[in-house]
């Protein structure tokens, strides 16, 4: 028994390292910013460089992932995000547009990696059981890996020179790529044809948004992702502004891990206050989310900041978990499990991208960087009166009304 675990054992840890990368490097990129004079608003214009290959890539990730060995997809993925680091370290970093793709070849590598770590167990286990408590495990280690990559990794940015802790980042990654050698590695199927990947990809997506549950689902994930991204740049301007805390101190980062910590939080009390048959109240939440999100650049005061971004968190999982089962569930039955996960990435990523892009402009048009993030919940609130119109459409096709 032990022995089979062992492969399952160096996935988690190739996961944890990798995942606490990415979460760090974000932290160094922000750091440079402040060290070369840009404005706040610049770390919004590097993140949309990390979406990008998620969208562009997406209907290809997937395929590319079963039809090669997926240790091997891993260590690829893993390779590309320390080309970025390695970018990072020998460029000019006076040079927007060079952050900009070394932040863009890390999500290169994290959107090759991605379908690899879900597609690989099946591989490694032998029965539904073994395979849904390492589905378990495996979310638990990367929820783990960005709390410790936000707070921690953000501490050991701000106290160490931006070569040091990129090196710190590549050789997270290298590391995460040796423990790959652990796993066994299994043929792909090697008669898999992308451009008939790419045409059913978009057939999937045009299925999961005709079905009201689905389509309710991936715009309340993609709303969620979308005000999480823009949050976590807006926040890190905004700590050190509202909160007259240095940029560069460790404590941004751990007041911005707060809203993790929620996050974990919600997600776990989720199946308790709301019943997957009622799935739609998720909303509820997502208007408490949102009516948090207004009022907390207001409070300048650290301990009601940090209050603040825990409960928003904690709203936000509850308002993602119910939607995130039920579209697993009903995508799984309709076009595939990893399907469904793949076109998730896609819409969260252009949202993602559309949110930060809509925030990189109000802050460059000289918005203050609360005025931005009311913005933003004033876009949310978009999503939210979407999905409270698809709520009653459903609730009147139940009743065959």
């Amino acid at each position: 028994m032990s022995m089979r675990l062992k492969p399952l054992q160096a996935l988690y840890f190739t996961q944890f390292l990798s995942a606490f990368a990415d979460n760090m490097v974000l932290f160094v990129i922000a750091n440079l910013l402040t060290d070369n004079g840009f404005s706040p608003a610049s770390l919004a214009l590097v993140s949309m460089s990390f979406f990008l290959p998620y969208i562009v890539l997406a209907p290809i990730v997937g395929p590319f992932a079963d039809k090669h060995a997926k240790s091997v997809v891993l260590v690829t993925g893993n390779l590309i995000k320390a080309l970025g680091v390695l970018i990072l370290i020998v460029i000019d970093h006076s040079s927007i547009v060079l952050l900009m793709l070394c932040y863009f070849t890390v999500g290169v590598g994290a959107v090759v990696y991605s379908p690899a770590k879900y597609g690989i167990l099946p591989e490694l286990t032998r029965n539904e059981d073994e395979l849904f408590q390492a589905n378990a495990r495996i979310e638990a280690y990367t929820i783990i890996a960005i709390l410790l990559g936000i707070g921690g990794g953000g501490a050991i940015a701000s106290i160490t020179s931006a070569s040091v802790s990129s090196f710190f980042c590549l050789a997270l990654y290298m590391l995460s790529a040796g423990m790959t050698s652990f796993i066994p590695r299994m043929a792909g199927n090697q008669s898999i044809r992308y451009s008939v990947e790419t045409h059913n990809f978009f057939a999937d997506v045009r299925k999961l948004f005709a079905r009201p549950e689905t389509n309710f689902s991936l715009i309340g994930t993609g709303a969620f992702w979308m005000s999480s991204a823009v949050l976590r740049v807006a926040v890190i301007a905004w700590i050190p502004v509202a909160l007259h805390i240095d940029p560069k101190d460790m404590s941004v980062s751990l007041i911005l891990a707060t809203t993790s910590i929620g996050i974990i939080f919600g997600a776990f009390l989720a199946p308790k206050l709301i019943p997957l048959s009622r799935f739609t109240r998720s909303v509820l939440y997502g208007c408490f989310m949102l009516i948090l999100i207004l009022l907390f650049p207001w409070f300048h005061f650290t301990t009601i900041a940090i209050l603040f971004l825990l409960t928003v968190g904690f709203m936000g999982g509850v308002f993602i978990v119910p939607m995130n089962t039920v579209l697993q569930e009903e995508g799984k039955k309709m076009v595939g499990a990893g399907k469904t996960i793949a076109v998730q990435n896609f819409v969260e990523n252009i949202l993602m991208l559309i949110g930060s892009g809509v925030y990189y402009l109000i802050v460059y048009a000289g918005v203050s960087i609360s005025g931005a993030i009311m913005a933003q919940g004033l876009l949310f609130s978009l999503f939210l009166v979407y999905l409270l119109l698809q709520s009653k459409k459903m609730k009147r096709l139940q009743h065959g009304v």
